[in-house]
């Protein structure tokens, strides 16, 4: 809990407390303390834990993921035919930006047996007929990108359970100033309505004397 919080939490209880027993409370003062320390709960207690099964349910859903990747992704050998020229962009899936990559024409066996003969990018700054390279295919040998890491995705799990626990704690803040709002607004329109009783008097008994 933080600074914040924890002054707030204080403020809360000592107002429920300052209100208990005192003969100047109004029902609102009570209503409003006993909100305050209900979205203070709600954001130290709830939003945690939603955000705690947000993520396991997240990491259970990508470990899966992982583990059927990892099933139907295979890391086979490619080898180059022949250098091509380069094309205008590339869509690869298993490249990234930032390695130097050339278009050659590749042959590999894919993991069902059969033959394959594709323009690829590779990671070869200046191949030559016969280099070779690895790449990632599902089980026809199509290509396909890197299978997930399992400490990638622990730390994406991660972020969505922080995210869901921030989302969920503005969630609860959002509403106590929504509540505070309309209790406030309440407290004025009954303000008014007891000074329109009232105002017409005030003072006419001191005027007189």
């Amino acid at each position: 809990m933080g600074t914040g919080e924890g002054v707030r939490a204080v403020r809360a209880v000592s107002g429920l407390w300052r209100w208990r027993r005192n003969p100047l409370r109004r029902p609102t003062d009570l209503a409003e303390a006993w909100l305050a320390l209900t979205a203070l709960l709600l954001v130290t207690l709830a939003a945690p834990l939603i955000g705690a099964l947000t993520g396991s349910a997240a990491h259970a859903s990508l470990q899966r993921s992982v583990r059927a990747q990892q099933q139907s992704r295979h890391l086979v050998t490619a080898t180059v035919v022949r250098e091509l020229d380069p094309a205008p962009a590339t869509t690869d899936p298993e490249l990234l930006g930032g390695d130097p990559t050339s278009r050659v024409l590749a042959r590999w066996t894919a993991p069902d047996g059969s033959g394959r003969r594709e323009a690829v990018q590779a990671r070869l700054p200046d191949p030559r007929p016969g280099d070779t390279f690895r790449i990632w295919t599902d089980g026809r040998g199509d290509r396909v990108a890197h299978p997930l890491e399992p400490g990638a995705a622990t730390a994406h799990a991660v972020l969505a359970g922080a995210g869901a626990a921030l989302l969920a704690a503005g969630v609860f803040e959002a509403g106590r100033r929504l509540l505070l709002r309309r209790m406030l607004r309440g407290r004025y329109a009954r303000w008014d309505r007891e000074w329109g009783r009232v105002g017409p008097d005030w003072g006419r008994a001191g005027a007189d004397s």
